[in-house]
């Protein structure tokens, strides 16, 4: 992939999506636009707590259901706000009601979302809406539910690692966890909440922005033992490294993993290069996104180490732009893995190599040498195996969130 054709997935991502409301009374409706910019990393003293990278469209829809997604944050605040996504539909989403409560004690915490004033708000096809900014306690790493009945196109995330939940029919207030029987391990039209007050919204927020493992897979489900949840509890912890202009506030975490997800190719969802704007750099006080992309391209029969340190300056120049510091990952071990060939093992090396040698990113977070045995360094190391040679267990995304250096955060 040439560097002109890089440079063209980044930009077709900058566009602002706008809200504009066209009816007096009972209904929103959203002007088509670009989503991703709507809730950016200029936007005031907004920090994102929580995020899930929108993946596709659900096969099948999902039409006569509520759904109840359980999202954890990694920092509090006293107001909030939520954005609902129709990125990927063909068709207008229409959002009917939305409401926001913590896990805790949904009975007295439940609150109605509005947008632009109005309950109701139709979302046009490739568009998202954040809803008004309400009065709410969101706690410090704790679960929220943000519960959602729609008609429509479901843009959703189908990896959550997190157990959400499904009823039939619209029982959006319902507070009764009986009214929700069906579970689910997908994350459906929500893909940010963001909060305001809190002491560490000022310090900004970090993006680790990947693939599978950074998404979580291979780790214990609804637990929050991603590596991204390690590193957001150290954050918050009483030795955190801040940076000077953060003062002893805490700082949030969004994961922005898709499994499955490729630098340059499209292997599930849209390009690392592509998406880069809107998951990454358009996020609420994003200070700092960590890369962890790459492996799947060499998987998938990428040999261009050249095409693939190309597209990691191409996010890094991205992000420079914006004022963001750009670190990243080396490529994890994936000896014994069905495409781990000796060709992709020296490409491995070699891109592993650059990236030590401080040619690419602004920092490097060494997630090879963390998660490699030491008797066999192309491999992951058994402990740290979920079972599939390729994605942590818990062992190994505890010792990858233990393993980042706070300081270059």
């Amino acid at each position: 992939m040439s560097m002109r054709t890089l440079r063209s997935h980044a930009g077709r991502l900058a566009l602002l999506a706008v809200v504009v409301l066209l009816a007096a009374t009972v209904y929103a409706v959203v002007v088509p636009g670009r989503a991703g910019a709507g809730a950016g990393s200029d936007d005031g003293d907004w920090a994102g707590t929580w995020y899930a990278a929108p993946v596709g469209v659900e096969p099948g829809g999902g039409a006569g259901r509520t759904v109840r997604n359980v999202v954890h944050t990694s920092l509090g605040g006293s107001r909030a706000r939520v954005t609902v996504s129709n990125l990927f539909g063909h068709a207008p989403l229409d959002l009917r009601h939305t409401t926001l409560a913590t896990a805790a004690d949904p009975a007295r915490t439940m609150r109605t979302l509005t947008f632009r004033g109005l309950a109701r708000v139709s979302v046009p096809p490739g568009s998202e809406v954040v809803s008004d900014p309400l009065a709410f306690e969101v706690p410090t790493s704790g679960d929220v539910y943000v519960t959602v009945y729609a008609a429509g196109p479901v843009t959703w995330h189908p990896g959550a690692q997190q157990t959400s939940f499904v009823a039939r029919g619209d029982v959006d207030r319902a507070a009764d966890p009986r009214e929700f029987a069906q579970v689910t391990g997908a994350w459906r039209y929500v893909t940010a909440l963001d909060v305001q007050g809190a002491a560490g919204a000022t310090a900004g927020s970090v993006v680790v922005f990947g693939d599978s493992i950074t998404e979580g897979v291979g780790s214990t489900p609804g637990a929050d033992r991603r590596w991204t949840d390690v590193l957001a509890g150290r954050l918050r912890g009483p030795h955190a490294a801040l940076s000077p202009d953060s003062g002893s506030a805490p700082r949030a975490v969004l994961n922005a993993g898709i499994g499955g997800n490729a630098l340059l190719a499209r292997f599930a969802g849209p390009s690392g290069v592509e998406r880069f704007q809107r998951d990454a750099l358009a996020r609420a006080g994003v200070r700092t996104v960590v890369v962890e992309l790459g492996i799947n391209d060499l998987l998938g029969g990428e040999r261009d180490a050249g095409a693939l340190l190309a597209g990691m300056r191409e996010l890094v120049r991205a992000g420079h732009a914006r004022g963001v510091r750009v670190l990243g990952t080396t490529l994890s071990p994936c000896g014994g893995v069905r495409g781990c060939t000796g060709s992709v093992q020296r490409v491995r090396g070699f891109v592993n190599s650059t990236i030590r040698g401080g040619g690419v990113y602004d920092g490097v977070v060494d997630i090879d040498r963390v998660l490699r045995d030491p008797y066999a360094p192309m491999a992951l190391w058994g402990p740290y195996d979920s079972g599939d040679r390729l994605h942590p267990s818990d062992a190994g995304y505890l010792a990858m969130g233990r393993g980042v250096d706070l300081g270059v955060l």
